[in-house]
């Protein structure tokens, strides 16, 4: 052969070789990295996603499965579930989710340390379980969820009856870091409200006879919102260090007492008043009916409930115990207990 042809034949060898190396190389990448780079996803594909935050607490277990089903049931939109939960009870929620129908969604289980609370709750004798380490998760968003821009936080004893998009769609004002619902935005609430005399306003949250409430200029007759559905920007909550400002109102309560706990939602809901006064977006009422909780026996008409997108047993009077209202609503999303651990209060159990 002339010497020329060798030396082709030799390079195209050299390159073939050079070729099944690099070959091996990709394809032997180790599966844990494989699987890793499936998951990287574009910032546009992220965004699709739609981050909604519940907590499940020992004992209300059944409440965070229902409102999970009734989002998951009611959008084509992508969801994934943050679950949050004490070491003690997330087994448990896991389980549940997946021997259930809910083994479709798509979750991530989160464990909340109740240790970053330390020093910062009041003790409340009169209701005790509003000082449950979950209450608080809502302060810690950020630390709870890396990597999404806009995130939705429900309270668990919510139930989802329009397609959760629109409310993840709601438009947050240029600065400000989360969107809630004013009490006073609904006509039809406001009967509500008044029959069982429900606070609405700052001065059911706030002990104004403290210097530190009056000093923060805010008028007593100050609509309040209510923190049990949010949409936060995780960048501006962030920027803003909204947990460092809750945790300060948190510690100056424990030193001052300057919560109305009695009448109001208690140590949640207050500093959330003070950090995000006059720097909050509104949601669109529909998507927040609230006060089912707080009378075993006012009622909403069944035409006004099922034009709700939200419906929110916030109060004493959860629809999973016995005495409550419009159980029949809440009935409908609930998934038994596979371990048969949660079970339902009912007047004939």
């Amino acid at each position: 052969l002339p010497l020329v042809s060798v030396n082709q034949i030799l390079l195209l060898l050299l390159v073939l070789t050079v070729c099944a190396i690099l070959y091996n190389k990709v394809h032997q990448v180790p599966l844990a990295l494989r699987s890793e780079t499936v998951d990287l996803e574009s910032p546009e594909e992220m965004e699709e996603e739609i981050p909604v935050v519940i907590c499940a607490a020992a004992g209300r277990m059944g409440a965070a499965v229902a409102a999970i089903s009734s989002i998951y049931s009611n959008t084509e939109a992508s969801v994934l579930f943050y679950i949050v939960g004490l070491k003690t009870t997330i087994p448990h929620i896991r389980k549940w989710i997946e021997n259930s129908k809910l083994k479709e969604i798509k979750f991530k289980v989160v464990e909340f340390n109740p240790m970053v609370l330390k020093g910062k709750i009041r003790q409340d004798a009169s209701r005790p379980e509003l000082l449950q380490p979950l209450n608080f998760v809502r302060f810690y968003l950020p630390l709870l969820i890396q990597k999404h821009e806009k995130v939705i936080y429900l309270d668990d004893d919510v139930i989802v009856q329009g397609n959760i998009q629109e409310l993840y769609d709601t438009k947050l004002a240029p600065g400000h870091a989360a969107a809630f619902s004013d009490d006073c935005d609904l006509p039809s609430t406001h009967e509500m409200v008044r029959s069982v005399g429900m606070q609405n306003t700052y001065m059911g949250f706030l002990d104004y006879r403290k210097q530190a409430i009056r000093d923060l200029g805010i008028s007593p007759s100050t609509c309040s919102f209510n923190p049990g559905v949010i949409v936060a920007n995780m960048t501006e909550w962030k920027h803003q260090r909204i947990t460092k400002q809750l945790e300060k109102w948190m510690q100056r309560n424990v030193e001052e007492n300057l919560y109305s706990s009695t009448l109001g939602g208690g140590v949640a809901t207050s500093p959330m008043l003070i950090v995000f006064h006059g720097k909050y977006s509104s949601i669109n009422p529909m998507w927040h009916i609230r006060h089912l909780g707080w009378s075993p026996d006012a009622r909403y008409s069944e035409q006004f409930l099922q034009e709700a997108k939200l419906l929110h047993w916030n109060g004493r009077y959860k629809p999973w115990d016995y005495p409550s209202v419009h159980t029949d609503l809440w009935e409908n999303w609930f998934i038994p207990d596979p371990s048969g651990k949660f079970k339902l209060t009912r007047p004939d159990s």
